[in-house]
């Protein structure tokens, strides 16, 4: 059973301290709590990953120059994607939430420090060997992102395997973690002069392994939990059967597509989508735009059931001859499912933990729905070839539209202090 929220990080063992003076500023309010700077990095990594993809896309319309690049625009699209936005996201929530799953005390602050400091200071250099093309820069870079995700590990290691704690959950998502790490290996295989095997390799982890499980981990544990805690009668369902059906389903279908089979997925894809969208259904999907920000969740979770459904259509079409939609599939997955879910859940946890109203302000209901529209352009453009260089370039631009505001918005949270002056 999920714990009460407790708002005040403190070292594990140690008693609650109610009176201790929150931080006033610096570097001291940013690792607060281990949420902010993660919160803060995949933040801003929502636009500086994006910016140059954008530029790309504009350029393929001719509307700008293209921009020079090392290696194919689109893996770097997916690496900084899978393992340089979405993970700051992932790190925060779940030093933050793990330890309520095990009912533990929160993790303090400062565990985020290093691996953080690793994160940031690992894709600022990989971004600079991008740009003044030096391929030692880019190793540098991606050996000190996979140091700071392996001091991720290791902190979560005790929490997710907590002696007689239940691991469905946090164990689950430690092994997506452990996962992604092994991706990053993959890339800095590539980085170092390694065939594009190793690149397709880094680029399946990424998404099957890594965020995919992740996602419906979360979701699989916090949807019917805060859904039960605003919405009246309600029944909480969260069947072991359907994440072991999802998470099944994502890991073939990553095996297969690292061995470029991945149309053969199909059974296990219409399998994930028909549980996916049971789910929505049973999670009581109409009811919960009575709180908007709980809807939020539930259109974003409504996104992994259709990803899943093209991806079961695609594999089966394949099977009989015919090749279409693209990498619909993969898109309605990365940005109908990842980002909306990212933007949904990271602004509920922003609010809950800056003694903010779990309210969703009608500029972060424009935005979610947005991000929405955003998503189904970019499906679109890949079932729509005709149109598939301009309704991308629109997806980009979209996001970046979207994003710019909730950034600027977040921001300044996690560097100030909570509105109700408590600790965290």
């Amino acid at each position: 059973m999920d714990k009460p929220i407790s708002l005040q990080a403190r070292p594990t063992g140690a008693a609650p301290q109610p009176t201790a003076e929150p931080p006033t500023s610096g570097t001291a309010v940013l690792f607060a709590a281990p949420h902010r700077s993660m919160f803060l990095a995949g933040a801003v990594q929502t636009l500086l990953a994006f910016a140059p993809w954008a530029w790309e896309l504009l350029a393929r319309n001719g509307l700008l120059p293209p921009p020079a690049w090392p290696w194919p625009p689109a893996w770097v699209h997916g690496l900084w994607a899978a393992y340089g936005i979405f993970p700051f996201f992932v790190f925060g929530f779940l030093l933050t939430a793990m330890p309520r799953w095990q009912g533990m005390p929160d993790t303090p602050g400062a565990v985020a420090r290093l691996p953080w400091r690793l994160l940031v200071a690992g894709w600022l250099l990989f971004d600079a060997g991008l740009f003044v093309a030096t391929p030692a820069l880019r190793v540098a870079g991606l050996a000190l992102v996979l140091a700071g995700w392996l001091l991720v590990l290791r902190a979560l290691w005790p929490v997710a395997f907590k002696p007689e704690a239940q691991r469905k959950h946090a164990g689950t998502a430690w092994f997506a973690l452990a996962a992604g790490a092994l991706g990053l290996v993959a890339w800095l295989a590539f980085a170092a002069g390694g065939a594009p095997l190793t690149a397709r390799i880094g680029i399946s982890i990424g998404v099957w392994w890594l965020l995919a499980p992740l996602f419906m981990v979360v979701s699989h544990r916090m949807i019917p939990f805060f859904s039960s805690s605003v919405l009246p009668k309600y029944e909480l369902v969260r069947p072991d059967w359907a994440l072991l059906v999802l998470v099944g389903a994502s890991l073939i279908h990553g095996l297969l597509a690292m061995a470029e089979h991945e149309a053969w997925a199909w059974p296990a894809d219409l399998a994930a989508a028909g549980t996916a969208l049971w789910l929505s259904w049973k999670w009581q999907f109409r009811r919960s735009f009575a709180v908007r920000l709980l809807a939020m969740l539930h259109i974003g979770f409504l996104w992994l059931g259709i990803a899943w459904l093209l991806a079961g259509v695609q594999g089966l079409l394949h099977a009989f001859g015919i090749t279409t939609l693209g990498l619909a599939p993969l898109h309605a997955m990365a940005v109908g499912f990842f980002a909306t879910m990212t933007l949904a859940m990271v602004s509920r946890v922003t609010l809950g933990h800056s003694g903010r109203p779990l309210v969703a302000d009608e500029l972060t209901w424009r935005l979610a729905l947005g991000l929405h529209a955003v998503a189904a352009t970019r499906v679109l453009a890949d079932v729509l070839p005709g149109a598939q260089t301009v309704l991308a370039a629109a997806a980009a631009i979209g996001w970046l539209i979207v994003f710019t505001p909730w950034v600027a918005r977040l921001v300044p949270i996690y560097l100030s202090r909570r509105a109700d002056g408590k600790p965290g």
